[in-house]
């Protein structure tokens, strides 16, 4: 056997409505409270103005007439009807009137499809009007201290989140200047890296240039060695030609030699010549 479904939990809701009232000056001031508790096919009203109170309980019968009335399924005339009477809707005129017999009629008005409508309802007397009004009051300081609450804890984890927000901008900050600062300390190491082998191959081109000029001479020592070969030479044969000129001269290339042996020498050769001539 299937399980049964769960009914939804009513939801309950309470709207201080601006109405327009027959007396002005009447208790209430043209403002009643309303209470409303919310079923998927059915709702119940208890509406105070400080004075008195009355009560509407809309059965589903009822409901469902009225939604075909206006062509509407219930449960969109439901959400329809707990929109303007959960919430007080500026847009829409509200009134509260005698219907007799201690009845009060509750209408509102509001537009569909450009056409401005009335809903009403007639509520009765509270049988018992110091609990009607009782209840009504006990939920909103229920719903008062609850939002209370709520707004304490919002504004607790508002703080919070504040706080947070605080020191993630304080880190945040203090890891924008390691940051710079480390930046700026790799730059400076990395420029006193990067000109420390500037100047080292600065040194090893100029000891290179060194090698290279001490291999290999000048072009002008080249030419002044030249120079002084040839001279050297020039001198060498000009002594070679005065020492086998000299003895043609002299009649001998010795100082030590006699003019005899010069004279017997001169002799030979004539000899020698006239010998060739026969």
């Amino acid at each position: 056997m299937a399980a049964a479904t769960p009914a939804a939990a009513p939801r309950h809701s309470c709207a201080k409505l601006s109405v327009a009232v027959e007396d002005p000056k009447a208790a209430g001031g043209g403002a009643v409270f309303v209470r409303a508790t919310w079923l998927p096919t059915r709702f119940s009203l208890a509406v105070t103005d400080g004075a008195g109170a009355w009560v509407a309980d809309a059965s589903d019968a009822e409901v469902r007439l009225r939604a075909e009335q206006w062509d509407q399924p219930v449960a969109e005339y439901l959400a329809l009807a707990e929109r303007y009477l959960a919430f007080h809707q500026p847009d829409s005129t509200y009134s509260f009137h005698d219907a007799g017999k201690g009845n009060r009629r509750l209408s509102w008005t509001f537009e569909r499809q450009g056409t401005k409508l009335e809903w009403r309802w007639k509520l009765q007397p509270s049988p018992n009007t110091q609990q009607t009004i009782y209840g009504i009051l006990d939920f909103l300081m229920d719903a008062n201290i609850r939002l209370s609450e709520e707004v304490v804890r919002k504004t607790q984890s508002f703080d919070k989140l504040k706080q947070e927000a605080e020191k993630c901008l304080q880190q945040s900050e203090r890891f924008n200047t390691e940051k710079a600062e480390f930046e700026q300390a790799t730059f400076s190491k990395f420029v006193g890296v990067l000109n420390s082998k500037k100047a080292k191959l600065r040194q090893l081109r100029d000891k290179v240039a060194e090698l290279e000029s001490a291999d290999k001479p000048p072009k002008d020592e080249e030419e002044e060695n030249s120079t002084d070969r040839t001279e050297l030479f020039e001198e060498g044969s000009d002594k070679e030609a005065s020492v086998h000129d000299e003895p043609s001269e002299t009649g001998s290339g010795d100082p030590h030699s006699s003019p005899e042996k010069s004279a017997a020498t001169s002799r030979g050769r004539g000899r020698g010549r006239k010998r060739a001539n026969k």
